[in-house]
């Protein structure tokens, strides 16, 4: 799709703070977190709605969702990491994970804002605890 920002990102037209990157997905640090370490899981072929995307690709999309969870988790000290997947905003099927404190409600309306350099800090403490 030309015009769908999740793709310009796959193919380098526009920077992302990358995650992890293979043949089939991509994940990166989302540009208006809900909390610090919010990152998503993208597939590289673009289907609009999960609903649309083939099984194989909705399960390896999961099964790495559930590897950087744990990196997530260890490196920003969470407790546990929300799973949300909605597609309203980029209608390019991904994955939300938002690592969370338990004393932290579930869902709000508020967004982290990085510091300076921190993101690039943040990245590079996600990319370490993969395993």
């Amino acid at each position: 799709m030309e015009n769908c920002i999740f793709c310009k990102i796959i193919q380098k037209e526009i920077p992302a703070t990358i995650l992890y990157e293979d043949a089939q997905v991509i994940s990166f640090l989302d540009i208006h977190p809900v909390t610090k370490g919010h990152a998503l899981v993208v597939p590289k072929a673009h289907h609009e709605w999960m609903q649309e995307t083939p099984d194989e690709l909705v399960a390896y999309s999961f099964t790495k969702a559930k590897h950087l969870m744990a990196a997530q988790k260890e490196a920003i000290g969470a407790d546990y990491v929300m799973v949300s997947v909605v597609g309203k905003d980029v209608p390019h099927f991904h994955i939300h994970l938002i690592p969370k404190k338990l004393s932290e409600p579930a869902h709000t309306d508020s967004h982290y804002v990085y510091s300076e350099n921190e993101m690039d800090a943040t990245k590079q403490q996600i990319v370490y605890s993969l395993k």
